[in-house]
């Protein structure tokens, strides 16, 4: 059972026009609302046309720890932020796994259940070191729950809007699933550089698109997605 919390925070300056304004900061206030142990999820990679979904999640009693300083959802931070930042996030909390799903696996089973798929599996990577996550509150961005559906059993799963922009433990696990799945993608570019991954991590630019149209799709493509743009 999922349950839908809102968080009454103000629109930035930024979002309503003032560039001057900072991006807002991640706190453990949801967290604390939630019980001894919560683990924080993010996907990314979603959008890709290319690589793998990655899920990352990352568990923390919100009582015990404190934000890490500049930590931010990882559409907020720079490449080399998110690099500066990731050792620090890998040793905060309690544990911290990266669950990945395909290309194959979007194609074959959709684009929801493979996120539901690569959740589950870094649910599974927590339970073996430890965490258990039916012994814990799970605190998802977003409004819909991917996760719960694709779990044998699911344990309390909270939504929040924009949690990854105002939740530190979702916020880190953005920032980590965002680190892990650039780098297989730089590595995937060693194999495979006419597609300029090193730069664009799988997703859909014109660069990328007319690479496709000369050289094909490669085995890391989500070739159900190509057909229309390439049409």
């Amino acid at each position: 059972m999922s349950d839908v919390v809102e968080i009454g925070r103000t629109r930035s300056a930024r979002a309503r026009g003032a560039s001057a304004a900072p991006d807002p900061v991640p706190t453990l206030d949801v967290e604390l609302g939630l019980g001894r142990l919560v683990i924080g999820i993010d996907e990314v990679g979603r959008g890709a046309i290319a690589g793998p979904v990655a899920v990352g999640a990352v568990a923390i009693d919100p009582a015990a720890v404190s934000p890490l300083a500049g930590v931010r959802d990882s559409k907020l931070l720079t490449e080399a932020r998110r690099e500066a930042i990731h050792d620090a996030l890998m040793a905060w909390g309690s544990a911290r796994a990266v669950g990945l799903a395909s290309a194959r696996e979007v194609d074959e089973l959709g684009i929801i259940a493979a996120l539901g798929l690569a959740g589950r599996r870094a649910l599974d990577a927590l339970l073996e070191r430890g965490v258990d996550a039916l012994a814990s509150t799970v605190l998802l961005d977003g409004i819909h729950d991917w996760l719960s559906p694709a779990l044998p059993r699911a344990p309390r799963v909270v939504t929040v809007a924009k949690a990854d922009r105002d939740c530190a433990s979702v916020a880190s696990a953005s920032v980590i699933a965002k680190v892990h799945r650039d780098r297989l993608m730089v590595t995937a570019d060693g194999d495979h550089p006419v597609y300029g991954w090193r730069s664009n991590k799988g997703y859909g630019s014109t660069a990328h698109y007319e690479a496709i149209r000369e050289h094909g799709a490669s085995p890391l493509h989500r070739v159900s997605w190509l057909r229309a743009p390439l049409d």
